[in-house]
């Protein structure tokens, strides 16, 4: 006998073709698919929501409690991007899939554009303030609320793009041959 005893009694399967199909599984994943399981994709979803709250709260920190708020032009923008980051932040965690059950993802994938933009922008110019002025401001050194908004602002990047990534195949329109007509 070359099988095994599965779970029904009497019924046996060949565990060398099981295990051949397992490894080619395996061989043929990529990083991509690992993200497309919904376990994944929810994770992502939630890390990168909570880090862009994280991005907003600490702008909104910055604009209050360290004065930014009377810095010209920059203290605007410290509020704008703690709005956005706090609407697309909230926006990832509502069950979009449910409430807008036609265009749920496509909202969730435009809202991961949305947070990589207000993340990877608020990187850019915290990284130009430091090398030089930015709308007549400049930041004086790597204090620790500036690591603690590098380390923050790229993490929310990164997560965001790859939900963006792992939501890619599932908004996609199928293409559907056309029909002959004989």
């Amino acid at each position: 006998m070359f099988g095994k005893v599965g779970v029904v009694p009497g019924v046996f399967y060949d565990t060398a073709s099981t295990n051949e199909s397992r490894k080619t599984d395996m061989q043929t994943r990529t990083p991509l698919t690992l993200l497309q399981s919904s376990t994944s994709r929810w994770v992502l979803r939630f890390l990168g929501a909570l880090l862009l709250l994280f991005v907003g709260l600490d702008h909104y920190y910055e604009y209050s409690a360290q004065s930014y708020s009377v810095i010209p032009t920059i203290g605007t923008l410290f509020l704008l991007n703690f709005i956005s980051a706090s609407v697309i932040g909230v926006a990832l965690l509502l069950p979009l899939e449910r409430l807008l059950p036609r265009h749920g993802l496509l909202v969730v994938r435009a809202a991961a554009v949305a947070g990589v933009g207000i993340a990877a922008s608020s990187l850019l110019a915290l990284l130009v303030s430091e090398q030089t002025r930015l709308f007549g401001f400049m930041e004086s050194n790597y204090r620790p609320a500036i690591l603690v908004a590098i380390a923050s602002e790229a993490a929310a990047t990164l997560v965001l793009a790859l939900l963006f990534l792992a939501n890619r195949q599932d908004a996609e329109p199928v293409a559907v041959a056309p029909i002959s007509r004989s």
